[in-house]
């Protein structure tokens, strides 16, 4: 388990302030935010590359704030990947291992159960200059796990892969923490990684941890409107709320919700219903102004009291200029207090 506690340190461009964040044994968090957050900071302040100015890290119950890299039994796999190119694959799975002067035998057998694992005997042999990506990773992957790390921290370890092989590595990632029941913090700005591997997700901006919760927490129930945009709700208002139903300019949603007064109104595309009959609550009538067809729905752009984007799931006839009703269910209505 890891414990950070009041953590705040300054780089210059990069800085924390005040993150607190538990992970729990055998847990699978993603750090998620936009470029310059504070996601890579952060798991370079846990590894020990920083030592942070005020605030604890502890790791198993132990505090390891003062320790050095080598000390906090710590697995690091950075962006790079960082492989010693004038060693074949065997060799720097085997590095960490060779450092600690365990015996040759017990480490052959440690290598060849890793690569066993990661399924990449067929390049056993190979140096890193003859490696894709994918298969710089998977050895990265290995050198850090081969010394058993209490904790393994991946810094946007997909970024270099394409889409069809970033989705395969993510759950080939989720099935090796599964395997050896780790502690892994994966550190990405794309949503959609973050959900194929993550247990929770932390969301962060400017340095501060914004959100902490499992995927559907935080598209549920957003903490502010920048959460809420992070994770492509698309829909979003200024409105104003009186408790039972929130005003977006003259168009009044029924959502019984614990703010009054300035709000931000959030609603998912795919939240939002087309329906045939409009005597229902919350039905709106718009006209299609616009139609997208995408691998797996079709974006729908309505022009009604208030624009709306709709994701539709099943192959609809609309075209544009039709008239079609909409429903928004209260439930899926996210209300948030302005802060403005």
């Amino acid at each position: 388990m890891i414990e950070i506690s009041n953590l705040s340190s300054d780089l210059g461009e990069f800085h924390l302030r005040d993150i607190n964040l538990t992970v729990n044994q055998g847990e699978y968090l993603a750090v998620l935010g936009p470029t310059g957050a504070g996601k890579t900071v952060l798991i370079e302040y846990i590894v020990g590359i920083y030592k942070p100015e005020q605030g604890s890290i502890k790791v198993n119950g132990e505090e390891v704030t003062e320790l050095f890299m080598e000390e906090r039994n710590i697995g690091y796999v950075p962006q790079d990947y960082a492989l010693f190119p004038n060693l074949n694959v065997g060799r720097n799975i085997s590095y960490g291992l060779e450092a600690r002067r365990m015996p040759p035998e017990q480490i052959k057998d440690i290598v060849s159960d890793m690569i066993s694992r990661l399924k990449i005997d067929y390049i056993r042999h190979r140096m890193p200059l003859h490696l894709s990506g994918g298969e710089k990773q998977r050895v990265a992957l290995g050198r850090a796990l081969a010394t058993e790390p209490g904790v393994l921290l991946l810094d946007e370890p997909l970024s270099a892969l394409d889409e069809n092989l970033r989705t395969e590595m993510a759950r080939e990632l989720r099935r090796i923490q599964r395997s050896v029941n780790g502690t892994f913090i994966h550190v990405c700005h794309n949503f959609e990684e973050a959900s194929e591997v993550a247990d929770r997700i932390a969301i962060m901006n400017e340095g501060r941890i914004i959100q902490v919760g499992t995927l559907s927490e935080i598209m549920e129930v957003p903490a502010n409107e920048f959460v809420a945009r992070f994770v492509k709700t698309q829909n979003i208002f200024n409105g104003v709320s009186d408790g039972s139903c929130v005003r977006i300019g003259e168009t009044e949603i029924v959502k019984e919700n614990s703010h009054t007064g300035n709000v931000i109104v959030a609603i998912r595309p795919d939240n939002i219903e087309i329906v045939e009959n409009s005597g229902q609550e919350n039905v709106f009538t718009g006209v299609v102004e616009s139609k997208k067809l995408k691998p797996y729905f079709t974006e729908i752009f309505v022009k009604a009291d208030i624009p709306l984007l709709v994701l539709c799931k099943k192959e609809n006839s609309f075209k544009e200029g039709d008239k079609i009703n909409i429903r928004i269910p209260q439930e899926k209505v996210i209300v948030i207090k302005n802060s403005e």
